[in-house]
C-alpha cells in the first residue's frame, strides 16, 4: 500500500455526514493529527456550515514539523457545497487546490441531475487516451468531500458501501468492511462518546493518471487501513476519531485533535443562502 492511497483514504471519511444537516443552523470545527512512523507530519482542518438545507464544507490539509522542513511542500484545500433530500445529499459543486511545490493544480466539478455537469481545470489538463477518465467512470463519482457526504445517511451501516472518488486526474473506489463495535473509553478517543464504529478501508483504482504501478497502487488485502468512527455530540452523527495504516515504509496514525461546534452567527446564515 502506497502512503498516498493510504492518505486519500483517510481523506474521504473526513468529510461531515449529511445527518447533521438537518439541525440547526451551526459550525462544526474538527482537527486532526497525522503522524508517520511516531513523527507529526500532517493536519487536517475541517469546517462545516449547516443551515437548513444547505451544507458548505472546506478542507485544509498541510504538512507540519520535520516533514515540512525536510520534504517537498504540499497544501491541499478542498471544498463541497449543496444541500440535501430526505434521500441523501445533493451536491451542488466540489473543488479541489492542490499545491506541490511550486506547482498549483486546481479542479472544479459541478454537477446536474444525472451526474457530472462541468469540469474546470486550471491549469488545462491535457491527458494521454492512457491517462484519461472514460465518461462512463465518471458517472456517479465525486469529489472526495461530496463522496463522503453522499454515504454520510448510512449510520451505522456506513461501512457497509463502497465509494467513488475522483479528484479531477484518478477514479479510485474506496471499499469499507465493518469489523464491529468498541466501547468509547476502550479506544483512546478524547471526547467519543458511547460506542464506536471499527472499520477497514481498501482502495482499487480505477482510471486516470497514475504514478506507481498497478501492485502498488492499490491497498493490499494484508494491510488494510483501519477507523474508528465515533460519536462527538448527541447526534447520530459518527466522525472519525483515529486510524491506522501500515505502508511499506512506515505505520500512518491519525487521531482527532478537536471537535467544536457553535452556531451561526445571523450573518453567516444569509450568506450560505446566496
Amino acid at each position: 500500500m502506497s502512503f498516498r492511497r493510504a492518505f486519500s483514504a483517510f481523506a474521504v471519511s473526513l468529510a461531515v455526514p449529511t445527518v447533521a444537516l438537518a439541525q440547526d443552523a451551526r459550525q462544526i470545527e474538527l482537527g486532526y493529527e497525522i503522524t508517520i512512523a511516531g513523527i507529526s507530519g500532517f493536519r487536517i482542518d475541517v469546517t462545516a456550515r449547516l443551515n437548513g438545507a444547505t451544507y458548505d464544507v472546506e478542507s485544509n490539509t498541510y504538512k507540519v514539523g520535520t516533514l515540512k522542513a525536510m520534504t517537498m511542500n504540499y497544501v491541499g484545500r478542498n471544498r463541497a457545497w449543496g444541500g440535501f433530500s430526505p434521500q441523501g445529499a445533493r451536491p451542488a459543486a466540489g473543488s479541489l487546490s492542490i499545491m506541490v511545490g511550486d506547482t498549483p493544480r486546481t479542479w472544479l466539478a459541478q454537477y446536474g441531475a444525472s451526474g457530472f455537469l462541468q469540469e474546470t481545470y486550471t491549469p488545462v489538463w491535457k491527458p494521454t487516451p492512457q491517462q484519461a477518465i472514460p465518461e462512463a467512470d465518471k458517472q456517479g463519482s465525486l469529489d472526495p468531500l461530496s463522496a463522503a457526504l453522499s454515504v454520510g445517511l448510512a449510520g451505522d451501516a456506513a461501512c457497509d458501501k463502497p465509494v467513488r472518488t475522483n479528484d479531477g486526474k484518478r477514479r479510485i473506489d474506496i471499499i469499507f468492511r465493518k469489523i464491529g463495535m468498541e466501547p468509547a473509553a476502550a479506544t483512546g478517543i478524547v471526547g467519543a462518546q458511547g460506542d464506536v464504529l471499527v472499520c477497514e478501508m481498501y482502495t482499487k483504482r480505477v482510471s486516470g493518471e497514475f504514478d506507481e504501478a498497478p501492485k502498488e497502487a492499490e491497498t493490499e488485502r494484508e494491510r488494510p487501513i483501519k477507523i474508528w468512527l465515533a460519536h462527538f455530540d448527541q447526534t447520530q452523527i459518527r466522525y472519525p476519531g483515529k486510524l491506522e495504516a501500515r505502508t511499506l515504509f512506515a505505520t500512518i496514525r491519525g487521531k482527532i485533535l478537536y471537535f467544536r461546534e457553535r452556531p451561526l452567527t445571523q450573518e453567516e446564515s444569509q450568506a450560505m443562502r446566496h
